[in-house]
């Protein structure tokens, strides 16, 4: 399948770039790199490219492999899902349950793309995260944004220069050519997705010159898709950098990298180049092998930190402004939960371990207790989920619930004090606590509580999530 590619001076450069690396030498030890330095330029590369790699398997899958069952919608088409997800929904890790979701993959090299949304009631929140194709979470629209009396959104490429045109409530300009729109609008209860449906029906994705009734752009040239690497894949295959090499072509370097490009081209890593895996030789594939490995024991570490709650997912989730650059953050935010949003717009308190510090199984079983006055601070709403490991996606169940969240309030059962205790296990806890229940898988799993649009407490740390407690 193909797309379009801009006029735009950069994506023909590349282009051209790609068709001379394609017939040149491409063996990293053409270059003089020692196995050792391809070792640790390689960790480097990987962990910088790990995020962008994962997130392009999902836009093939979303956008681009019409047989795929996730597929969408081609580019620059909205497509609606007026259903929350479930453990059918497999091409994303630790996929939200609570909002509906519309989504859209943006081709920006043409000409900007204008998202509407109509006017909203004020009680329902609603976001669009805007994720360009290194995972950053470039900026919002929505509840906490823009508010919802509606409006008009243009999404802007990196080469386009101009006013802002009629109409156009705020421009978001993305530092990379594709770019993914996921739409989240809250569910109340089962009874109100018709509601959610109208909402939905009422977004519009158009191309700048449609919206303001010019004559459509002229085609650009067309250019083959890639085949993406399965998850497995992903960690083990030396393809993964020929993977990165295709998707820079979409990312213009970013000034504060331009001394990493250099020292990642010494293997072969680089908008256009190709990495020739057959003819590396058998001290430079184990070298590079290494690095992706040492890349991995890396992320283990940071998931530690994670489990202590010396990193949080907020920590992890942002602008390129806000990360600072720091890739092994950007690679743990699409490996625990890809496309997560900002802390500012949600956050995620993680139930790894309980509250004796061992990981969570379905073997045993756990409580977890809100006091009345110290349930989750939220201008929006809350939620608990539940997820194996190691696949990270949501638990099938007798009684179909994956979460619980605050709409739901009024189906718990109070405790004495006029708290909640939920169970978390395996078993229902008995018809008169299985309000309170989320069922668990038999094996491995973790919780990820999240907070919609949260309150200052929660940013600045003066609320904490209660722990999980094991129990007899």
């Amino acid at each position: 399948m193909t797309m379009n590619i801009s006029r735009r001076s950069f994506a023909t450069a590349c282009l051209v770039a790609a068709s001379i690396a394609s017939f040149a030498p491409a063996l990293a030890h053409a270059q003089d790199v020692t196995p050792e330095e391809a070792r640790a330029i390689a960790k480097e590369a990987y962990i910088y490219g790990f995020a962008l790699v994962d997130s392009y398997r999902i836009q093939y899958a979303y956008f681009v492999d019409e047989k795929n069952p996730e597929y969408k919608a081609p580019w620059n088409q909205l497509k609606n899902i007026p259903r929350v997800y479930t453990p059918a929904d497999t091409a994303i890790q630790t996929p939200n349950s609570d909002t509906p979701y519309s989504m859209i993959g943006m081709d920006l090299r043409a000409e900007p793309m204008v998202l509407t949304v109509p006017k909203i009631e004020k009680d329902r929140y609603f976001s669009i995260q805007l994720i360009d194709a290194y995972t950053f979470n470039f900026d919002y629209a929505g509840s906490r944004t823009t508010g919802n009396g509606g409006g008009s959104f243009m999404v802007a490429g990196p080469s386009w220069k101009g006013e802002t045109p009629t109409g156009v409530t705020k421009v978001f300009q993305s530092e990379t050519d594709l770019v993914i729109g996921a739409y989240r609008t809250q569910l109340f209860n089962p009874d109100d997705l018709d509601n959610v449906k109208k909402i939905q029906d009422g977004y519009k994705a158009q191309p700048l010159s449609v919206f303001v009734g010019q004559p459509a752009v002229a085609g650009a040239p067309a250019i083959d898709f890639i085949k993406p690497l399965s998850v497995d894949d992903e960690r083990k295959s030396l393809e993964f950098f020929n993977i990165l090499n295709f998707i820079l072509l979409f990312c213009p370097t970013d000034p504060s990298e331009t001394e990493l490009m250099a020292r990642f081209a010494k293997i072969n890593v680089g908008a256009g180049k190709t990495l020739d895996v057959a003819a590396l030789s058998p001290e430079m594939k184990m070298a590079m092998e290494q690095g992706m490995a040492d890349a991995w024991a890396d992320l283990e570490a940071l998931k530690k930190q994670v489990d202590a709650g010396t990193v949080t997912s907020g920590d992890m989730f942002g602008t390129r402004e806000y990360l600072k650059n720091n890739y092994l953050y950007r690679m743990g935010a699409a490996v625990l939960g890809i496309y997560g949003n900002s802390k500012q717009e949600a956050m995620y308190p993680i139930y790894a371990v309980d509250a004796d510090g061992q990981k969570l199984d379905g073997s045993n079983r756990y409580t977890v207790h809100f006091d009345a006055d110290k349930m989750p601070p939220v201008h929006a709403f809350w939620s608990l989920t539940m997820y194996d490991l190691p696949a990270s996606l949501l638990v099938a169940n007798p009684i179909n619930r994956y979460l619980l969240n605050k709409p739901m309030l009024p189906q718990f059962v109070k405790d004495a004090d006029g708290g909640y205790t939920f169970y978390v296990q395996n078993e229902s806890p008995g018809k008169d606590k299985e309000p309170n229940w989320l069922p668990a898988p038999k094996g491995p799993f973790f919780v990820a509580m999240r907070l919609y649009w949260p309150e200052e407490a929660a940013l600045d740390g003066s609320w904490k999530h209660p722990p999980m407690t094991k129990t007899p």
